[in-house]
C-alpha cells in the first residue's frame, strides 16, 4: 500500500509539472493593439501599469482592433492595473463603438472599424489550443516573453489556420482540410489526372445564366466563335471548355502555379490544392512606386462562364496595363486581385507583388474560374478578408475596390456594397457590354451600379460598350483611383476635416481656467488623425482683438499640434465674439482645402460685446459647421445663434470650466454622426 501511495503521489507531481509546462503564456506590452496580432484567438499576459490615457481604447465590451489590448482588458474589468492573463478573441468589425468610463479607464467612441475583439478571463477554452508565441503583422522580429525567458521570435512567412480550405483549379470546386500541425507536401499532379478532370467538368458545367444574342451587341459573328445557348436556367456565352485549362504537367502550367503563390498566403487564398507544386519564384526587388498614388487596390476580376475565353484574356491584358500605368511600389500603389464566379478567391494580395513587372506577369497566368457572376458575394469576401494588415493593408492608404462586370451580376450587391463602404472601402464599377433593352428583364437588381458605388455622381462608374474597347479606359480609371482627395468613402469623421478652435481669452476666464480650456482643446484634437492630408487643426484666440495662434497648414503631426496648443499664452481683455467669428472665417476657413469639412469649435464664458448672429450666419453660408461651447456666464441665445442647426446637437453648456471634459466624447460623436449622415450624391 505504501508503495502504491508513493507511486500515485509521484504520478500526480509529474502530471502537475507536465500541465505547468503547457501553460507558458506570451507577454505583451501595454501599447500593443489587437489589430497588430495575427492570431484570431490567444491568451496573453499584460504587464503592470497599462491603465494610462496614452493607451487608447475604443468601444465598450466589444472594442475596435486598434485599441490597446491590455487597457481594454482593464476597462472591461478582466484585470486591473497590476496586469494579468487575458483571453482575446477577434470578431467582426462594427458600425459603431460606444465610449464609456469604466474601471478607471475612459474609452472613446468611434463610428465604425473593420475588425473588433472581446476580452475575457485568461482561461483556455475547452478544445482550443493557444499559441505560446504570438504572430505580429510587422515583418520585424519581435521579442516575446515566455515564462522567465526572453527570446527572439521571427515572423514566419506562411500562416496556417486550424482549418485550411483549398479550392482546386477545376471548374467544379472541391474542398479538403489539412492538419494544422503538418505542412502539405508539394507534389506534381500528373498530366492524365488533369485531362480526365477537365473532360469530366465539360460534361457537368454550371448552369448557364444569361442570354447574349450577338445581334443584340451589334457586332459581326466573325469577331467571335461563341455559341449562344438558351437553357431554362438563364443565359451564357459558351466556348470550348478545354481551351480554359493547360495540362498540369506542362511547364507553362507549373510556371503559373509557381508564380502565383507567395509566402504569407494561405492555400485557400491562392486557389491551389495541396498536391500542386509550391516553389516560389524569386521576385524582382521592390520598387518605390508612384508616390502620388498611394492607394491599396483590389480588382474584382470577372471569371464567370459568360465572359468566354477571349474576353477573359482581354480582361487580363487590361489589368496588366492598369498595373503598368499605376506604377506599383512600396511607397505608391499596391494591387491585389480577387477572381469571382460562383465563389470568390484571392489570386494574390497586396504584399505579394511590389513592382509592376512581376504583377503583370502573374496576371497573365491567372486561369479562369467559371461559374456565375456573384458580385455581391465577392464584395462581402473582400470586405471581410482582403484589406487586413496580414495581407499588406497599410492603414494610411485609401482602400479601393474596382469591380469588373460582364453585363450584370447574378446576385444582389446593395447590402454587401453598403457594408464595404461603411468600412471605408471606395467602390468603383467598370461594366462592359451592359444589358440591351431586350435583356433587362434578366437583371436581378436594376440600377445595381448606383446602389453599389461610393458616390452616385458618375466618378465611381465607367461603362465600356465592348471588351475590345476596354484599353481606352486604362488612363481614365488610373487617374480616378489615384485622385485620393476625391476618394470619399475612405474619408471618415476623424481624417477629413479642417477644425478651427476659436478660444475666448477675455479677462473673466483667468489664467488657471484658460489652461483648462487648452486641455479641452487638446483632448478633442488628439482624437483625430492629423496630417497634411488628413484632419488639420488651427486656432484663434480673441478678446476685443483677435490673434491667429496657428493656421491649418502650420503643423502636420499630432504631437506638433498638441505642443502648439500647450504654448498658447493667455491674452486677457474684453469679449468680442462676433468679430472673432469673422476673423476665423477670413484667416482660417477661407484657406481650408476644398475637400475638407470646415468645423469651427468656439469656447466662451460670457456674453459678447458685439453681435454674433450676422457673422455666424455668414460662416454657415460659407460651409462652416459651427459648434458652440459655453461656460459659466455664457449667453444661451448667443450659443444657439453661433451653432449650426439643429442647435441641440451643436451647442453645449457647462456651469464651470472643470466640467468641460465631459463634452469631449459627445462633441466628437456628434461630429461623426453628422459626417456619416451625408448623402451619397
Amino acid at each position: 500500500l505504501g508503495v502504491f501511495l508513493i507511486c500515485t503521489y509521484a504520478a500526480k507531481e509529474v502530471t502537475k509539472k507536465t500541465k505547468k509546462a503547457k501553460l507558458y503564456v506570451p507577454q505583451i506590452d501595454c501599447d500593443v493593439k489587437a489589430g497588430k496580432i495575427i492570431n484570431p484567438e490567444f491568451i496573453a499576459k499584460c504587464p503592470p501599469g497599462c491603465q494610462d490615457v496614452k493607451y487608447r481604447v475604443y468601444g465598450t465590451d466589444i472594442y475596435a482592433s486598434f485599441s490597446s489590448v491590455c487597457n481594454a482588458a482593464i476597462h472591461s474589468g478582466i484585470i486591473d492595473n497590476a496586469g494579468g492573463k487575458i483571453l482575446v478573441q477577434k470578431v467582426a468589425g462594427h458600425s459603431g463603438y460606444r465610449g464609456t468610463f469604466s474601471n478607471g479607464v475612459r474609452s472613446l467612441s468611434l463610428p465604425r472599424w473593420r475588425e473588433s475583439f472581446i476580452v475575457s478571463e485568461g482561461k483556455p477554452r475547452k478544445g482550443v489550443t493557444y499559441p505560446s508565441t504570438l504572430e505580429y503583422s510587422s515583418s520585424k522580429s519581435t521579442a516575446v516573453k515566455l515564462g522567465d525567458a526572453v527570446r527572439k521570435e521571427y515572423q514566419t512567412s506562411l500562416v496556417l489556420t486550424p482549418v485550411t480550405q483549398m479550392a482546386t483549379t477545376t471548374p467544379t470546386p472541391t474542398t479538403t482540410t489539412t492538419d494544422p500541425s503538418t505542412t502539405p507536401k508539394p507534389t506534381t499532379t500528373p498530366t492524365t489526372t488533369r485531362t480526365t478532370t477537365v473532360a469530366a467538368a465539360a460534361k457537368t458545367r454550371p448552369g448557364l445564366h444569361r442570354v447574349r444574342d450577338i445581334a443584340f451587341r451589334g457586332t459581326s459573328t466573325s469577331t467571335s466563335n461563341r455559341n449562344i445557348l438558351r437553357p431554362n436556367t438563364g443565359i451564357q456565352r459558351q466556348e470550348p471548355v478545354a481551351a480554359f485549362w493547360r495540362a498540369a504537367g506542362s511547364p507553362a502550367h507549373l510556371a503559373m502555379e509557381t508564380d502565383s503563390w507567395k509566402p504569407g498566403l494561405s492555400l485557400f487564398d491562392t486557389g491551389f490544392s495541396s498536391k500542386e507544386e509550391l516553389k516560389p519564384k524569386p521576385l524582382e526587388p521592390a520598387s518605390q512606386g508612384n508616390p502620388n498614388c498611394k492607394v491599396d487596390l483590389s480588382f474584382l476580376m470577372d471569371g464567370s462562364w459568360s465572359i468566354g475565353k477571349r474576353r477573359f484574356q482581354l480582361q487580363k491584358q487590361f489589368l496588366g496595363n492598369v498595373a503598368q500605368a499605376l506604377g506599383i511600389g512600396s511607397s505608391g500603389p499596391l494591387m491585389g486581385i480577387v477572381q469571382y464566379g460562383d465563389d470568390p478567391s484571392t489570386e494574390f494580395n497586396l504584399k505579394t507583388y511590389t513592382n509592376s513587372k512581376d504583377l503583370r506577369s502573374a496576371i497573365e497566368k491567372i486561369p479562369q474560374k467559371g461559374g456565375l457572376s456573384n458580385v455581391g458575394k465577392a464584395l462581402s469576401f473582400v470586405n471581410k478578408n482582403f484589406f487586413l494588415d496580414a495581407n499588406g493593408n497599410r492603414g494610411g492608404a485609401p482602400n479601393v475596390v474596382v469591380v469588373m462586370v460582364d453585363g450584370w451580376p447574378t446576385d444582389r450587391v446593395e447590402e454587401a456594397s453598403r457594408l464595404a463602404r461603411e468600412s471605408g472601402i471606395n467602390i468603383f464599377f467598370v461594366t462592359i457590354e451592359v444589358a440591351a433593352e431586350s435583356e433587362k428583364q434578366n437583371i436581378i437588381e436594376p440600377n445595381f451600379v448606383d446602389k453599389a458605388v461610393c458616390r452616385t455622381n458618375g466618378f465611381y462608374s465607367i461603362n465600356v460598350p465592348s471588351w475590345f474597347s476596354l484599353r481606352k479606359v486604362v488612363q481614365p480609371l488610373v487617374k480616378r483611383v489615384c485622385d485620393t482627395d476625391r476618394l470619399a468613402c475612405s474619408k471618415t469623421c476623424l481624417n477629413s476635416a479642417d477644425i478651427g478652435f476659436v478660444i475666448d481669452g477675455s479677462s473673466s476666464v483667468g489664467t488657471s481656467n484658460f489652461r483648462t480650456v487648452l486641455q479641452f482643446v487638446a483632448n478633442i484634437s488628439k482624437e483625430f488623425e492629423i496630417s497634411d492630408t488628413d484632419t488639420r487643426i488651427g486656432a484663434v484666440q480673441y478678446t476685443y482683438e483677435q490673434r491667429l495662434e496657428f493656421s491649418f497648414d502650420k503643423y502636420s503631426t499630432k504631437q506638433d499640434v498638441l505642443n502648439a496648443i500647450k504654448r498658447i499664452s493667455y491674452w486677457s481683455g474684453g469679449t468680442s465674439t462676433g468679430a472673432a467669428i469673422s476673423y476665423a472665417s477670413e484667416q482660417l476657413f477661407s484657406k481650408s482645402k476644398p475637400n475638407k469639412r470646415k468645423i469651427m469649435i468656439l469656447i466662451t464664458d460670457g456674453r459678447s460685446y458685439d453681435d454674433v448672429s450676422v457673422p455666424a450666419m455668414a460662416a454657415h453660408q460659407n460651409g462652416v459647421i459651427a459648434y458652440s461651447v459655453g461656460v459659466a456666464w455664457a449667453a444661451q441665445d448667443e450659443l444657439e445663434a453661433i451653432a449650426t442647426d439643429p442647435d441641440k446637437e451643436h451647442s453645449f453648456f457647462v456651469d464651470e470650466f472643470d466640467n468641460l471634459y465631459r463634452f469631449v466624447n459627445q462633441l466628437i460623436q456628434n461630429i461623426c454622426t453628422e459626417f456619416n449622415s451625408q448623402p451619397r450624391n
